[in-house]
């Protein structure tokens, strides 16, 4: 059944990337702020956004504007927090209002994630060029039209 042409899919994709930016707001980067969520069996079961790691201070610029390079991004947080729960993600989509880079592409291939939907377009596509080669599902929603 299609609602106003779009598939129950679309529908539930929109959706988790309305939620993955509301998460990108607890962000304390100025740069720029990304949410990630992790779903699995339409359950989330992670969630990250862009930060420095536990017990650091919440900066992630230096006096310059430069990104600190200890900060973790959003789609690194929710996999690492899988990794300290019971759960798995494989099979899982993750939801990620950025494209991933080249780093977080390749903890997206290793932790079994099946497909990706990310909102906003990177000038680098290594990350997916990655991802498509290791024949993860990659699906855009421009995140400004939501």
């Amino acid at each position: 059944m299609e609602t106003n042409n779009e598939t129950k899919q679309e529908i539930l994709d929109k959706r988790y990337m309305r939620m993955a930016m509301i998460w990108a707001e607890n962000s304390y980067c100025n740069r720029r702020k990304v949410g990630a969520l992790i779903v699995k069996n339409k359950m989330i079961i992670s969630d990250g956004y862009n930060g420095t790691p536990a017990g650091f201070e919440n900066v992630c610029e230096d006096e310059h504007g430069i990104t600190i390079p200890y900060v973790l991004h959003a789609e690194a947080n929710a996999i690492t927090k899988i990794a300290r729960s019971n759960n798995s993600s494989e099979g899982a989509t993750l939801y990620v209002t950025a494209s991933p880079c080249i780093e977080c592409a390749k903890l997206i291939i290793q932790a079994g994630i099946k497909r990706v939907v990310y909102g906003e377009k990177y000038r680098l596509e290594d990350g997916l060029n990655l991802l498509k080669k290791a024949n993860i599902e990659i699906v855009y929603i421009n995140k400004d039209e939501e």
